[in-house]
């Protein structure tokens, strides 16, 4: 089965081909020349995902799906929450955006946060879904390890001992992640149906 992702992330992709495994081809809106910056402008999670799989649905009537992710931090009333991969500016530097969030902790003790992803699928008939993964845990004090991406080497998942999503494997980050869980939940529906 062929599945549009509504995303320009490599490192999306590969998260999401392993989660939802060999059945599934996942497509990049690039291999079919979309090339543009596909609208998010939503002022929630599930909003930002829901427009960027319409967006594809309209154009190609093929089914698609799309995400979107943020960090929710309790100590900063949930930001950077919709604005995680703009946190520190239009750039997108996932660097500067851990700088921000690093410096705005500083000298809280409460450090609790959560990484939540919306999914939004369309079928093959038009019809649309929405998935939903959560990963707790806490912002550490400074930035370890190199795996992964966005913010990975300042996240400390519950249960992992101090790593960072940057700490861990490939494997062991899908198993527990946010997006491994919503990539889950829409396979099981994919199977399902």
């Amino acid at each position: 089965m062929e599945i549009i992702f509504a995303t320009g992330n490599a490192h999306k992709v590969v998260e999401a081909q392993k989660a939802l495994g060999d059945n599934v081809t996942l497509i990049m809106p690039k291999d079919l020349g979309i090339t543009e910056d596909i609208p998010e402008t939503g002022n929630t999670l599930e909003a930002n995902a829901i427009q960027k799989c319409q967006y594809l649905w309209n154009k190609l009537h093929r089914a698609c799906f799309a995400d979107d992710t943020g960090l929710e931090v309790e100590a900063l009333d949930g930001a950077p929450g919709v604005h995680t991969a703009r946190y520190a500016g239009e750039s997108k530097d996932p660097s500067a955006n851990m700088d921000k969030l690093l410096k705005e902790l500083c000298g809280k003790e409460n450090r609790r946060a959560r990484f939540r992803t919306a999914v939004a699928y369309i079928d093959q008939n038009g019809t649309q879904h929405l998935f939903e993964g959560v990963l707790n845990g806490e912002i550490a004090h400074s930035k370890s390890g190199s795996e992964g991406f966005g913010y990975d080497p300042v996240f400390v998942p519950d249960g992992y001992a101090g790593k960072t999503l940057a700490e861990v494997s490939l494997e062991q980050k899908n198993a527990i992640s946010h997006r491994g869980r919503a990539m889950r939940a829409l396979m099981e529906f994919l199977q399902k149906s």
